[in-house]
């Protein structure tokens, strides 16, 4: 085949699939139904879009098919809408990527035990669309991974199926942008960046997304720097976290208020932009993401050191967490065995029920090790598992707060009765600033 001839076919299908995108006759296949996959399986059937949305996970499937959300900020009302209108299918079937026009990987990208990246399920959904693909079908990975993935790893795997990347398939890397609880952006309104193995691929990705998307489009020149701009995004929040978590560290031991230094820093209007201490970080992004590049810079013989002393600092937080909590006990003549330790949040940041990575589970570890009773509150989280161990809250009221030695601050959500909590418990350990300036307490300690 010649490559003129090559050319033109691309050409063709990139015509083609263009006028199905625009007259919104594509069919749209999501690989994977998580935080990200759902919220666009949405909203992509609300732009006029029919979508099959593919899980291995049957209950999630048999959810959707339901119409029930398992996704925060996704209604079953929504749902159950579209299920109806027959705009949105959930199935098990792979089988069923045979009928789709744009296919959207979105499935999740662990580390391993040795803090490596597992791409093993990029890998796997990746051959399943090899299989069953047509031609003029474009490709996009939204799965946070390492640079080079695209290229290196997606592309291979897809040419297995016979077609030529770029001239007989389209193959693009558009990073997903989800952060949970925020009340301002969403899938719908946040900027897409998107990177395409060549400018076909970049141009009908882009205008996948403008059909979906009321936000800016941003056209960059390859997959790589879409990969890598997800990993600058993810890491300049890890670092700047790690070095203000060092500063309430050195700030307690000078008696200095964090929070006031925070504050005053802020209202320069320039070169400053506020991060917060906690208690360590969670969730599957900012704790994970920065290791990807780590992991891919010691091909090129590179060591990034201030990502890993970043992850070192954060990755204490909670020993310092329950360094602070053996203090406080102490000054109140307890220790920490024996104690009642009530934690108030289990979820990694505030109004969300996702938990993973957080940094709360680790400090419950410690606590345990050390000899604490341990008791919660999470008006979004009931219950948990966590190393075959179940743990279910307790309810915050007079009781409970009074029974407990120390009130740990862990997750700042906005529900939680503070007024009740300084009222009644014995001492405060808030690790979130929400006491400071807004409720009264009988005696409260900041991080």
């Amino acid at each position: 085949m010649s490559s003129q001839f090559q050319s033109a076919t691309s050409i063709n299908y990139q015509k083609d699939l263009r006028i199905k995108i625009n007259n919104k006759e594509a069919v749209i296949g999501i690989i994977g139904l998580g935080y990200v996959g759902l919220p666009l399986a949405v909203e992509s059937a609300v732009s006029g879009f029919k979508v099959i949305g593919f899980d291995l996970n049957a209950e999630k499937v048999d959810s959707i098919k339901n119409g029930v959300s398992y996704i925060e900020g996704v209604s079953n009302k929504k749902i159950s809408t579209l299920i109806k209108d027959e705009k949105l299918l959930a199935s098990t079937d792979l089988k069923l990527i045979e009928k789709t026009d744009v296919v959207i990987i979105c499935v999740p990208t662990p580390l391993d035990e040795h803090h490596q990246p597992d791409i093993t399920y990029i890998e796997n959904a990746t051959k399943e669309i090899a299989k069953y693909m047509k031609e003029g079908t474009l490709v996009i990975l939204e799965s946070t991974t390492y640079p080079g993935t695209t290229e290196e790893v997606v592309k291979p795997l897809l040419e297995t199926s016979g077609l030529k990347c770029g001239e007989q398939f389209f193959l693009a890397y558009s990073p997903e942008r989800i952060d949970p609880g925020n009340k301002t952006f969403n899938t719908k309104n946040t900027p897409k960046v998107v990177g395409g193995i060549n400018n076909e691929s970049t141009e009908i990705a882009g205008t996948f997304y403008q059909n979906v998307l009321d936000a800016e489009i941003f056209k960059v020149s390859s997959p790589a720097v879409a990969e890598m701009e997800k990993i600058l995004e993810n890491t300049f929040r890890n670092i700047n976290i790690a070095l203000v978590n060092e500063l309430a560290i050195i700030c307690n031991k000078m008696n200095i208020d964090v929070w006031e230094v925070i504050d005053a820093a802020k209202t320069k209007p320039y070169g400053f932009m506020p991060f917060y201490p906690g208690p360590g970080l969670g969730g599957h992004c900012i704790p994970i993401d920065p290791f990807y590049l780590t992991w891919k810079a010691r091909e090129y013989n590179h060591y990034t050191r201030m990502i890993e002393v970043a992850g070192e600092i954060n990755n204490n937080m909670p020993n310092y967490v329950v360094e602070r909590i053996g203090s406080i006990l102490n000054d109140e003549l307890k220790s920490i065995k024996g104690s009642t330790v009530l934690l108030l949040g289990i979820a990694y940041k505030k109004d969300v029920k996702d938990y993973r990575e957080s940094a709360i589970l680790k400090i419950i570890e410690i606590l345990e090790s050390a000899g604490a009773l341990i008791k919660y509150c999470d008006p979004y989280i009931p219950y948990f598992i966590h190393r075959n161990k179940k743990y279910v809250q307790t309810e915050l009221n007079m009781e409970t707060l009074q029974k407990a030695d120390i009130v740990v601050i862990t997750t700042d959500h906005s529900n939680f009765d503070y007024e009740l909590v300084g009222k009644y418990a014995n001492v405060i350990y808030d690790t979130r600033n929400v006491m400071r300036n807004h409720f009264k307490a009988n005696r409260y300690i900041t991080l």
